[in-house]
């Protein structure tokens, strides 16, 4: 039988926001799997505990640049907060941005190797690393090249948004692109949304409707229901537009006379672990080992 220890509790419970007992619950439930306890709470909370799971914990910046039609994002990592407000840290994820839309690079190991001043990017990175004495990373980018328009949209340093798109008011790619920041869609259309995320959201509204002991043929309606909803709340045609709940951002653009032809999105930290410092076991080791020496 799998133990439920407090840490694994405690580590649920900071992804979920739910109360401590319902993690245990959750986990018992799951064997102790975090990502099958993660649906389990999604069953029985809502959205709560799947927009509560989407936080992130590494630190980091996203940086973007756009010269005429070519723009980049990129996400550059580091351990901690205070290594984000660091000026040299700030110039080389500028610098890699802009070397990103400059020279199309197949990959980050590809980035690492372009030139930068009078060493390479990974020369400057190893330096920077020795000389703060903190890990950091480039973590991934992405370039656009469009004959249309580019926008980005950073929010502070840590969500960074580029959309590519055509119409006369660059107001309009904007505002887009700070709704995007604030409403996280994962597609640009329902029809786009990736099948994996499709699936898994089917399979928590069968079981929810499973519970609630309805008939099959009214079950499999609440299923579908549950589904299409899903895929109107993530895409971002479908979704009601921040500066305006009247209309939904596909009813805007036409208003406007705007259409979006793609964008990306990168929130820093996303899907990455962080380490947990457990200071007061630390220092109850500590004090333990001094007693018996």
């Amino acid at each position: 039988m799998i133990t439920i220890t407090a840490a694994l509790v405690g580590e649920l419970r900071a992804k979920t926001d739910a109360p401590m007992m319902e993690c245990k619950k959750a986990l018992t439930e799951a064997g102790g799997d975090m990502g099958k306890a993660e649906e389990i709470l999604r069953v029985r909370l809502g959205g709560k505990a799947y927009k509560a799971a989407s936080r992130v914990t590494a630190e980091g910046v996203v940086t973007a640049y756009i010269a005429g039609g070519v723009g980049a994002l990129v996400e550059v990592n580091c351990e901690t907060d205070f290594v984000t407000k660091n000026d040299d840290f700030l110039v080389l994820a500028n610098a890699c941005a802009k070397l990103v839309a400059e020279n199309d690079p197949a990959d980050v190991v590809a980035l690492s190797a372009l030139p930068l001043g009078d060493r390479t990017v990974e020369a400057t990175r190893a330096a920077l690393i020795g000389r703060i004495g903190e890990n950091m990373s480039i973590r991934r980018f992405v370039r656009f090249g469009t004959a249309g328009k580019l926008v980005s949209y950073l929010h502070g340093t840590r969500i960074g948004v580029m959309v590519e798109f055509d119409g006369s008011d660059e107001q309009v790619g904007k505002d887009v692109a700070m709704h995007i920041a604030a409403m996280r869609p994962v597609s640009l259309s329902s029809d786009q949304v990736p099948a994996d995320l499709i699936e898994k959201e089917r399979s928590i509204a069968t079981l929810k409707a499973a519970e609630s002991g309805k008939p099959a043929d009214i079950a499999a309606k609440m299923i579908e229901g549950s589904v299409q909803k899903f895929l109107k709340e993530v895409s971002l045609l479908n979704q009601t537009f921040v500066k305006d709940d009247k209309q939904t951002v596909e009813q805007m653009l036409k208003a406007t006379t705007t259409s979006v032809k793609s964008f990306a999105m990168f929130v820093v930290g996303e899907g990455i672990e962080k380490r947990q410092d457990d200071f007061v076991g630390e220092v109850a080791a500590t004090i333990a080992a001094a007693k018996q020496a």
